[in-house]
């Protein structure tokens, strides 16, 4: 991509990032949106939207957010894939490394969400994708009337598991806890459903494995240290999510955890640079919660580059 100027450069293609280029562009403001993978985050990867309102029995996320892209390109926003290496704060304009090419714009919002957490143990890096993964609605057809592990206890490993029952010939829950720390919705759910098991009190020590995959896994109790094999052939890991924040951490302010220190107002600490979404410091990683997110930066952008023309 050439030199270009823009008057917001948007990094992440989420619900918060595709709101605030919704609002951004209908403002008549140049907006580029950058997006390192596919446009709509890791919405994308959800079976079923319950609590989005207007739908009543829920909505795909790949539908909700092919939805939110139609929306955003109406207005006529701009978007490209690539990766943002750096981001220089110059003033009155930021300067935006995207793939080794500059980009100068009056405004940056940052809105590149959460990336899952690994288990950190041996054989995971060399088994996803063979046996290991970290998306159900991606895999979870690969393993049709075979066990299945979910590792988790929140909203997101419930409702992994809840999906994935349709696939494994049984579903074990694996949580370090005694209770699940999911809604309770979903607990409700998976107390009555016979085909998933919980396993409670319990970690991932490590992987079996042979030539055709992942065969099993040992678990740790986590009261008394025993160790237990059991036969799996697919582990799903939803055990927390970490910001993708590292390439800004040179700039802006981040909190012990990584995330973006920024207020409801979406400010960060330099002028210009506004995060949104799951990747600031937040009470609450909800597609409405990144929506608003979106749209007050979007209104912070509109009202920065107003004093600077004032200011010209």
């Amino acid at each position: 991509m050439s030199q270009t100027d823009y008057d917001v450069v948007i990094i992440g293609g989420g619900p918060a990032g595709m709101t605030a280029g919704l609002y951004t562009s209908r403002a008549e403001l140049k907006t580029l949106l950058v997006e390192k993978m596919i446009m709509g985050g890791q919405v994308m990867t959800t079976t079923k939207i319950e609590n989005w309102p207007g739908y009543p029995g829920g909505i795909d996320g790949p539908e909700l957010m092919m939805k939110f892209q139609e929306h955003c390109v109406e207005f006529g926003l701009e978007t490209t894939t690539g990766t943002v290496e750096k981001i220089e704060d110059q003033g009155r304009t930021k300067r935006i490394i995207i793939d080794g090419k500059e980009i100068i714009s009056s405004v940056v919002i940052i809105a590149t969400g959460v990336i899952p957490k690994k288990l950190d143990i041996p054989q995971e890096k060399e088994r996803v994708g063979r046996g290991v993964s970290y998306c159900a609605t991606c895999d979870g057809a690969f393993f049709r009337n075979v066990p299945i592990a979910v590792i988790g206890g929140g909203d997101t490993a419930a409702e992994e598991a809840l999906f994935l029952k349709r696939f494994g010939s049984k579903v074990l829950m694996v949580h370090r806890r005694d209770e699940l720390r999911a809604t309770k919705i979903l607990r409700t759910r998976i107390a009555k459903d016979e085909k998933i098991e919980m396993v409670w009190n319990s970690v991932v020590e490590s992987l079996k494995s042979d030539n055709t995959g992942l065969t099993g896994m040992a678990l740790r109790d986590v009261k008394t240290g025993e160790l237990t094999e059991v036969d799996v052939a697919g582990i799903f890991v939803a055990v927390g999510v970490v910001p993708t924040t590292d390439f800004v951490a040179d700039i802006l302010q981040l909190d012990e955890d990584g995330y973006i220190k920024a207020g409801e107002d979406t400010c960060t600490n330099v002028l210009g640079i506004y995060a949104a979404g799951d990747c600031r410091t937040n009470i609450l990683m909800q597609i409405s919660t990144a929506v608003g997110d979106g749209a007050v930066a979007a209104l912070m952008a509109e009202r920065y580059i107003d004093a600077l023309q004032q200011d010209a």
